[in-house]
C-alpha cells in the first residue's frame, strides 16, 4: 500500500502478541510498548538527513555524523504518550509536544481541547504519535491542525491500524506517510480494531 509501511519483524510479532494477550499486566504491558515504540522510531527516521563532522576516536580521526533536521513527537493524548518513551529513548534529542482531541457528542466531529507544539515545525520531521489508528478521524484531525501551525513534513506513527483509518489518512493526507506494526481487520460496531488489544490508554495507565 503506497505510503503504508507495516514493519514485519519478529520482535515485533513477538511483543505485539503480548500486548495483544488480555491477560498482560500492566508492568509488562509498558515494557512492551516501550520496546515497539522505539522499532517504530527507527523505521519513521530512516530518511532523517545527516550533517558530517569530524571526530577524533583514539586511533585517528574519522567522519561523524548528526541529524541535519529537528525531530518533534506529538502524541495524540492520552493514549498516544505509550510510545512516547520508546520513540524518545530512540532519539533522545528529539522535542515532545502534545495535542488533545475529543469527538463532540453532537457534531461528531473531532475538537481540540489542548496543544502545546515546539516552536519551528516547518522543517522538522513531526511524528504523530497514536496506538490505535481506528476511524482516523482523530490521526486526520491532528494532522491538519499541525498543518496550519506549519508542519510540512510529517509522518503517522502507531501501533495497530483498521483499514478504515489508513483509508481515511489516504484520502486526507496522501503526503503524509503511515508507519505500523500490525494492519489488523476491521473495525467492530463500536469502533474497536478487531482483534486489536482493547483500550490501549486504559492498558498502559492501569485505570482499566
Amino acid at each position: 500500500m503506497e505510503q503504508v509501511t507495516e514493519i514485519d519483524h519478529p520482535v515485533v510479532k513477538r511483543y505485539l502478541s503480548i500486548l495483544r494477550d488480555k491477560n498482560t499486566e500492566t508492568a509488562p504491558f509498558r515494557r512492551a510498548m516501550g520496546t515497539i515504540g522505539t522499532i517504530l522510531a527507527a523505521e519513521a527516521l530512516t530518511d532523517l538527513p545527516l550533517q558530517e563532522y569530524e571526530v577524533e576516536t583514539p586511533i585517528q580521526t574519522a567522519t561523524g555524523y548528526k541529524p541535519a533536521a529537528e525531530v518533534f513527537v506529538i502524541p495524540i493524548l492520552r493514549a498516544g504518550l505509550s510510545l512516547v518513551d520508546g520513540i524518545i529513548s530512540f532519539m533522545p534529542d528529539a522535542k515532545v509536544g502534545h495535542i488533545g482531541v475529543y469527538r463532540d457528542e453532537e457534531t461528531h466531529q473531532p475538537v481540540n481541547y489542548y496543544h502545546n507544539f515546539p516552536g519551528g515545525l516547518k522543517g522538522a520531521y513531526t511524528l504523530v504519535v497514536d496506538p490505535m489508528l481506528a476511524t482516523g478521524g482523530s490521526g486526520s484531525h491532528a494532522i491538519k491542525f499541525l498543518k496550519e501551525n506549519g508542519a510540512d513534513n510529517i509522518r503517522f506513527v502507531s501501533l495497530i491500524s483498521a483499514p478504515e483509518g489508513i483509508k481515511r489518512l489516504r484520502e486526507d493526507h496522501p503526503d503524509v506517510p503511515i508507519i505500523t506494526a500490525a494492519i489488523d481487520e476491521r473495525l467492530n460496531e463500536n469502533a474497536f480494531i478487531v482483534p486489536g488489544l482493547g483500550d490501549a490508554g486504559d492498558r498502559y495507565f492501569g485505570t482499566l
